[in-house]
Formats: C-alpha cells, sequence, structure tokens
C-alpha cells in the first residue's frame, strides 16, 4: 500500500468520523436543548475555537519548515559526501598509477557498500554501521599512505585531504540526519492539537447543512493532510528524498550502475 493511497484512506476515515459525530449529536439533541441552537453558542467558544486554530496553525506551520529544512539539509550532505569522495578519485590522478589504484579501490568500495549495505541499515536503525565507518578508516588509509614528491602531487594531496575532511563531515552529519527530525513530544502535542482543534468544531455546534458538513470535512482533510506531510518528511532518507542515493549513483556509474 503506497503511501498517498494511505493519506486518502485517512482523509477518508476522518471525514466520515466528523459526519457520523455530527448525525449522532443532532439525533440525541431535543427540542429543548439549547445547545442545539448554533445561535446560542456563547462568544467565549468562538474566542477560544478562534485562538487554539491560530496556535495549532503556528505550531503546525513552524513543524513543517523544521521537517523541510532537515530534509534539505540531508540532501546536502549526501552531494557533500559523494562530490569529496569523487574529487578524492580525480585528485588522485597526481600520482603514479599504482597510489591511484589504491585510492580508487578504496573509495569505489567504500561506495558501494554505503548504497548497497549501509543505507538500508541506516534507514533501519536510524545510525550509521561499523562495516561503513572501517571502509571510510581504509579511504582515510589509503590517502594517508601517498607519498607526493613533486609540486602537482602536494598540491593534490593537501586538496585530497580538505576533501576527506569534508566527506567525513558529510557521513557524520548523514547518519545524524537518519533519526527522526521531531522527537516523540512534539507528535504528542501535534495529535493531541489536531484532535483538540477538530473537536472545537461541535464546540461551535454545527449544523447538518451540506455547507457546514463540506467545510468541516474539508478543514479536517486539511489537518490529516499537514500532518502527514510533517511524518512523510520527518525521515529524510526513509521518505523524504524521492532517491536518496542520487549523488553517488550520479558520480559512481561504474559502481553504480542505474537500475
Amino acid at each position: 500500500m503506497s503511501d498517498w493511497f494511505t493519506l486518502l484512506l485517512l482523509i477518508i476515515a476522518t471525514c466520515a468520523v466528523i459526519f457520523v459525530i455530527v448525525q449522532l449529536r443532532h439525533r440525541r439533541a431535543t427540542v429543548h436543548d439549547q445547545a442545539a441552537d448554533p445561535s446560542e453558542t456563547p462568544d467565549v467558544i468562538e474566542y477560544m475555537t478562534m485562538m487554539v486554530g491560530v496556535v495549532y496553525a503556528i505550531v503546525l506551520g513552524l513543524a513543517i519548515a523544521g521537517v523541510w529544512e532537515e530534509r534539505g539539509a540531508a540532501e546536502e550532505w549526501v552531494r557533500q559526501e559523494a562530490q569529496a569522495l569523487h574529487e578524492l578519485g580525480e585528485r588522485a590522478q597526481a600520482f603514479p598509477a599504482a597510489s591511484q589504484e589504491g585510492v580508487r579501490e578504496s573509495v569505489q568500495a567504500y561506495v558501494g557498500y554505503t548504497v548497497d549495505e549501509e543505507w538500508p541499515y541506516m534507514i533501519d536503525n536510524e545510525g550509521l554501521s561499523e562495516e561503513g565507518d572501517l571502509l571510510f578508516a581504509a579511504v582515510r588509509q589509503s590517502v594517508a599512505a601517498l607519498e607526493p614528491f613533486t609540486a602537482p602531487e602536494s598540491y593534490a594531496y593537501e586538496g585530497m585531504h580538505h576533501q576527506l575532511a569534508t566527506a567525513s563531515e558529510a557521513r557524520t552529519s548523514r547518519g545524524m540526519s537518519a533519526e527522526s527530525t521531531l522527537p516523540g513530544v512534539v507528535w504528542l502535542g501535534l495529535i493531541t492539537g489536531a484532535v483538540v482543534v477538530v473537536g472545537m468544531l461541535f464546540a461551535l455546534q454545527i449544523r447538518r447543512t451540506g455547507r457546514e458538513l463540506l467545510l468541516a470535512g474539508l478543514f479536517s482533510a486539511l489537518i490529516v493532510f499537514l500532518l502527514y506531510l510533517i511524518w512523510h518528511f520527518d525521515a529524510p532518507f526513509a521518505r523524504g528524498l524521492s532517491d536518496s542515493t542520487e549523488a553517488f549513483r550520479t558520480l559512481f556509474p561504474q559502481v553504480l550502475p542505474d537500475e
């Protein structure tokens, strides 16, 4: 079942619940029940409903901005890591063929493992694997083993250490981005707030007119969609990015052929 189909089912279920609750309220209401008259809704309830809606809208906006920013950061860390590793192989051309081969083999071994093995591990465990750390250490050792003798080699060697530091930072940040952006307490607040905001609709005593039911359904569907959007981008590598390994596949086609 796709995520979008799940979202559609949630929206339909939410609208159905709103409709059923409205119908039940009106069946239980009596002619003498003052609450059944929408014109008798106290002003304080309308004011509270407005304030709760505004506060919750601000919280939703901050949550969406946070997960979207983290999604962009995760994508950028992957791009930087792949680019830095690609530059290692390119700068290694300044050294003799034997030295070049050692660097390229270690980089290709790391890239192949990262995309094929570590990526699923990172998504499931929200962290980096020990095997990936060992392979990256092997890349570091292959660069450290180089011995520059000429000026071009010295220049390339210095640049390779800079790219290695960039790749190391990007790898560490990628592992941190694999974790959920929003803590559990924030999710508790978002879900509780959604229940309160939707529940406030009934404090306004909506009737069974088509217009009011349509507005109540659209409002509830919007809340569900926004919560789904936050959940979708809360895990950039699992759901937020359409192809989170695209940068590696683009720069290392010989290691990662197109599927």
